[in-house]
């Protein structure tokens, strides 16, 4: 037979691999993705150009129906507005709210939705356990559920396999659970799914790991890696978390150094890093976003193991907008300026330049302590609503028509390479990513990792 009938599931069928792939990229299997977000909505609609059968889940009643007009809700996404427009017009993808309705419609489901992490920095599970039990009153035998959300290691095997049995009532081997980590990024999304990193595969079993591997050879135009296990999978995409904020923990910890050597640590930082076993990152202000500044507590949460160097590269991370505000004292000390009452401009809230993403942003603790110490903070930002953080809002455009005592540069979106310096009156500038050039002002600068502004003098590597 040259492909199997619509409808079956792929999970120990008696169909060739052939003709599985075949039923596949036809339409014949029907899948349904779980979590039109950010990273949801790009998954889904590589998913419908693959296979052109596929219905996107998501609770937001305004996201299924902007999706359903063929509109995408995602900014920033070269690409992805266009793809979803031809994949809704050509009936190959569509969205829905009822997760139930389409989980007893589909073979092949794939939940991607946010983990975030509680007060006391446990990982809440909630979301996924939620559409895991929506999953599970829809399973069929033959069904194989891909979960592609960061989680904690063993959550495949502790938290969603007893929620698919419980709820479908099958057992395990009656259908297939496998894990594929998400190892895209906002803005590149597109083309981190189809070409830029291989995808890693684990199933709970080898039957789930060979069909997960041949559903994402059928999306990437990389190498799909399988490895033993879901647990190994989950620890993939928590180890590439951990070794970045570790790094980054490791760059800030000697950009912190940079006034007590009378260096500028990130000329040194490029110079090692010409040594190819040496791979540094540059010292900033701060980690934000969903991802690196909650995979370690995925981690530490899941080991009895005391883990010291990761939790203090995370206290590192986290103390940076302190750092930044200790150099801002420093410099408004040297021209007697007083922190209480003082103006103090915010340039960025978003965690990461060009991303409207707010979520752990250096920003809110930086404006926070400011507050605290008696500083009226401004802010502006290009992309999102500064006023969520109990800053005052600043038009970008009209941003020099003000005189403010200090600045700090949180985030380096391209719009602020715009801002003619010169325009405001003589204030002291805490640049956090290495992104302005003042020499021409008369603005004093300390750039995090650099130093004070007359360290910019000596001259980096490569320039």
């Amino acid at each position: 037979m040259s492909s199997i009938p619509r409808g079956i599931g792929l999970y120990g069928s008696e169909y060739s691999t052939q003709a599985q792939r075949i039923g596949l990229t036809s339409g014949a299997v029907p899948i349904a993705i779980y979590g039109l977000g950010k990273m949801g909505l790009p998954l889904a609609s590589v998913y419908a150009e693959m296979s052109g059968n596929v219905t996107g889940v998501d609770i937001d009643e305004d996201v299924v129906r902007m999706i359903n007009r063929g509109e995408c809700h995602i900014d920033g996404e070269p690409g992805l507005p266009e793809l979803v427009s031809e994949q809704v017009e050509r009936g190959r993808f569509e969205a829905s709210s009822d997760s139930r309705k389409v989980a007893k419609d589909s073979s092949v489901h794939v939940v991607i939705v946010p983990t975030l992490i509680n007060e006391e920095h446990e990982a809440d599970l909630g979301a996924l356990e939620s559409v895991c039990a929506d999953v599970g009153s829809g399973l069929d035998p033959g069904d194989l559920v891909i979960i592609e959300c960061t989680v904690p290691p063993r959550t495949c095997e502790e938290v969603v396999m007893p929620i698919l049995e419980r709820e479908s009532g099958l057992s395990r081997g009656e259908f297939g659970l496998a894990f594929c980590p998400e190892r895209t990024s906002s803005g590149k999304a597109l083309y981190k799914l189809r070409e830029a990193h291989p995808k890693i595969v684990g199933g709970i079993d080898d039957e789930s790991t060979r069909i997960a591997e041949m559903i994402y050879g059928e999306i990437t135009n990389n190498d799909v890696i399988p490895v033993s296990d879901a647990t190994t999978a989950e620890a993939v995409k928590v180890f590439e978390g951990l070794y970045r904020d570790v790094n980054i923990g490791l760059a800030n910890e000697l950009g912190r150094v940079t006034d007590s050597l009378g260096i500028d640590t990130t000329e040194a930082i490029e110079a090692a890093n010409t040594q190819s076993y040496c791979n540094i990152h540059t010292p900033g202000i701060g980690v934000g976003g969903h991802c690196i500044p909650y995979y370690p507590y995925f981690f530490m949460q899941q080991v009895p193991e005391q883990t010291p160097l990761i939790q203090t590269a995370r206290d590192v991370n986290d103390s940076m907008p302190g750092f930044a505000v200790e150099k801002l004292l420093d410099g408004l000390s040297r021209r007697h300026t007083d922190i209480d009452g003082a103006k103090v401009l915010v340039l960025g809230v978003t965690y990461r330049a060009g991303v409207a993403e707010t979520r752990a942003t250096p920003a809110a603790p930086l404006i926070e302590e400011l507050q605290g110490l008696g500083a009226d903070v401004y802010a502006t930002d290009p992309l999102v609503d500064v006023t969520e953080f109990g800053a005052a809002s600043v038009d970008l455009e009209n941003v020099t028509d003000d005189d403010y005592d200090a600045a700090v540069l949180v985030t380096a979106h391209e719009q602020f390479q715009n801002i003619d310096w010169n325009e405001f009156a003589d204030m002291i500038v805490v640049d956090g990513r290495q992104a302005l050039d003042l020499s021409d002002t008369d603005h004093y600068v300390y750039t995090i990792g650099v130093g004070p502004g007359e360290m910019r003098e000596k001259g980096r590597v490569g320039q």
